[in-house]
């Protein structure tokens, strides 16, 4: 991925200093840098300065930056829409008479951006709008030379082959999903027949399910284009007369699938904690998780080992006073430390500076592997966003503001491909995909009934969860707890 140059922040240069100073070149009348980067410009120079000439091509770190950013501004297909008609205007394409030399110039280039915008953002490539437009221009470039004909052609292959990854991905994650559901649903409709397994009886050992759960993150975020951390935040644009909204350009679904795949990590630990009737086995299945925590924090997985902590730091789970003082605390302590959100998360932030070093010397592919704690990450963007305005008081595009997100989003996009080096386990990466994870109130009613209700807020809750869950099932109300005695683990 491009790298964006080092600046010293949105806010700390004057817009009046005399060392700013507007472009010489012709070309791009309305772009203003200063210390030779680019800090604003209209948006049309702007567009102006993502198309080659035939003695120029943008810096990747441009290209990257300005495909990143100017979703905010317009939709992409209105881009590519402008940057077809330029190119054809450079190339004089619908010229029979044009220069064939300068054509032979100006193509490479102009394909060469085709396919750094096909293979970094193909998601855009999903609006026939965007098609069409890219179809028309590369029959045009392809009417030329063989050896354009071929670059087009493998360029329009490579981006056929990514989106049909990404339905393929879709479909299975409905299908995952729907599986998850049925499960859950069975486990409501008949708790007496069914026999609900639990973590430990699929795999005892800590490090093959942190290894296992490392799989799922990389394939989650691998889908994630650096598109969807814009498009999640993306507001009108007050300077646009169009009066929608752009509701068309929130699309982020890749980035949506893998926060609920956070959630869902975080409600199967408690569910796995609250499940056991015996408050020994629940003291060993918070110790294995603990575990499991310690060993996703020592691969790079800060993100599962952020969502086991915060499944067990779950109030049904927290509650469990008997159970948590059967459990050896002290590495569980540590690891509180480490994500301890004080003073923004400082001390995870050192260690993923630390895994972020790691990984750019790494000799081997485990050492290179950087997930970070994803909700966070999130946070920062969206922080950036909106702590900065996106244009300045004179109208133009505020372009430091955006060479910081692309700055965070490609090191990002550099995290998302890294392969994953563990062997796969069918078995368990299918438990912790489709297991059954409880709602808050299951795991209320399950964590009451583990250890009693300590004061009459608790008591009418737990009545009342009773009565509403357990008439939902159909099933008669009992005073005693009812167990599984296969499994030894409640049943709800």
């Amino acid at each position: 991925m491009p790298q964006t140059p080092p600046l010293t922040g949105p806010n700390s240069s004057s817009y009046n200093n005399n060392n700013l100073y507007q472009t010489k070149d012709e070309s791009y009348p309305g772009l203003y840098y200063h210390d030779n980067n680019l800090v604003s410009g209209s948006l049309e120079a702007l567009i102006h300065h993502l198309v080659p000439t035939v003695d120029y091509y943008p810096d990747r770190t441009y290209i990257f930056t300005f495909l990143l950013s100017s979703r905010l501004f317009m939709h992409p297909y209105e881009l590519m829409s402008k940057v077809c008609h330029l190119c054809m205007e450079q190339q004089r394409l619908g010229d029979p008479q044009a220069d064939k030399k300068r054509v032979r110039k100006l193509t490479p280039k102009i394909l060469q951006l085709l396919t750094e915008w096909t293979e970094t953002f193909p998601y855009d490539f999903r609006d026939e709008r965007m098609m069409r437009s890219l179809k028309e221009l590369t029959h045009r470039l392809a009417c030329g030379e063989e050896v354009y004909r071929k670059a087009v052609g493998q360029m329009s292959q490579g981006l056929i082959r990514r989106l049909t990854v990404q339905s393929q991905y879709e479909e299975a994650l409905v299908k995952i999903n729907a599986t998850a559901a049925e499960r859950l649903a069975a486990v409501k409709a008949k708790p007496q027949a069914s026999i609900q397994r639990d973590m430990l009886s699929i795999c005892s050992d800590p490090f093959t399910v942190a290894q296992q759960l490392t799989h799922i993150e990389l394939e989650r975020i691998s889908y994630i284009g650096p598109e969807e951390f814009v498009q999640a935040f993306v507001q009108k644009d007050p300077l646009d007369n169009d009066k929608s909204c752009f509701s068309d350009r929130k699309k982020a679904s890749n980035l949506e699938a893998y926060v609920e795949w956070f959630n869902r990590l975080s409600y199967l630990v408690a569910t796995e904690i609250c499940m056991p009737v015996k408050k020994k086995h629940r003291a060993r299945v918070i110790e294995f998780f603990i575990d499991v925590a310690r060993e996703c924090f020592n691969i790079g997985n800060f993100n599962s080992l952020m969502a086991i902590i915060s499944g067990m730091n779950m109030s049904p789970v927290s509650r469990l006073k008997k159970t948590w003082s059967k459990v050896k605390t002290a590495k569980f302590d540590i690891l509180e430390h480490q994500m301890d959100p004080s003073s923004n998360f400082y001390n995870y932030r050192t260690a993923l500076r630390g895994a972020t070093q790691r990984s750019v010397t790494a000799n081997s592919s485990r050492e290179k592997i950087v997930i970070p704690f994803f909700s966070l990450l999130i946070k920062d963007i969206y922080f950036l966003n909106e702590g900065c305005a996106s244009r300045l008081p004179n109208g133009h595009i505020n372009f430091e503001k955006f060479w910081e997100l692309a700055k965070q989003v490609s090191e990002f996009m550099t995290w998302k491909k890294v392969e994953c080096p563990f062997e796969k386990d069918r078995k368990i990466l299918q438990y912790l995909l489709t297991a059954p994870a409880f709602t808050e109130d299951a795991l209320y009613l399950a964590s009451y009934e583990s250890e009693g209700p300590e004061n009459h807020m608790e008591k009418d809750r737990w009545k009342s969860l009773r009565s509403t869950l357990l008439k939902r099932q159909g099933l008669r109300l009992h005073s005693e707890t009812r167990t599984n005695p296969k499994s030894g683990l409640r049943q709800l």
